[in-house]
């Protein structure tokens, strides 16, 4: 039996449910794991504790605020216990309109994650291809997920999401690309 991984993510725009049926085909595709995604404010926040292998998905909003959906579970996940779950995020952001809190979403869930014993994963590289000033999902100039903004490149959405998904899937023990070329 496949392991499975919970999908959560909150969607004002569609942008973060866009990237959550996109990651979940990837995996799917590669048969490594069953991606079961739902919205965070669809169930209780006891449900982040069922799962071994989780992907969030929280887009910024206004200055440095959890999009709507985190922003209704956030103060719940305060009483749950997270230890030795695999939890990579991505977040989708507005990197010209919002340059002094870019993606900051990634840091305070992160932050909330690790709070709580999780196992962080799915770090991803600050690149040129980024214009910001500042962010709270920035550590060690690394992304603590994916950081994507489909407002000013959306076009390099897809392929970040794809490169993520098997960087996530690698981190938490699921693919190994070189167990795969041998075959």
């Amino acid at each position: 039996m496949a392991p499975k991984i919970g999908l959560f993510f909150g969607s004002s725009t569609g942008a973060g449910e866009r990237v959550a049926t996109l990651i979940k085909q990837i995996v799917e595709q590669l048969g490594v794991a069953e991606v079961e995604i739902s919205v965070v404010t669809a169930g209780g926040a006891s449900v982040l504790e069922t799962y071994d292998y989780q992907i969030w998905g929280c887009s910024t909003w206004n200055i440095g605020e959890l999009q709507d959906d985190w922003a209704i579970r956030f103060p719940e996940m305060d009483g749950l216990n997270l230890k030795g779950k695999k939890i990579a995020i991505y977040g989708p952001g507005d990197q010209f309109g919002y340059s002094n809190s870019f993606v900051d979403a990634l840091g305070i869930l992160m932050d909330k994650a690790v709070q709580r014993g999780a196992e962080p994963v799915g770090f991803w590289p600050v690149d040129d291809s980024y214009e910001f000033e500042y962010s709270r999902g920035v550590v060690e100039n690394t992304f603590m997920g994916l950081a994507v903004d489909e407002d000013n490149q959306a076009e390099k959405t897809e392929q970040r999401v794809v490169d993520w998904t098997y960087w996530v899937l690698e981190d938490m023990g699921l693919y190994d690309p070189e167990a795969v070329e041998a075959e």
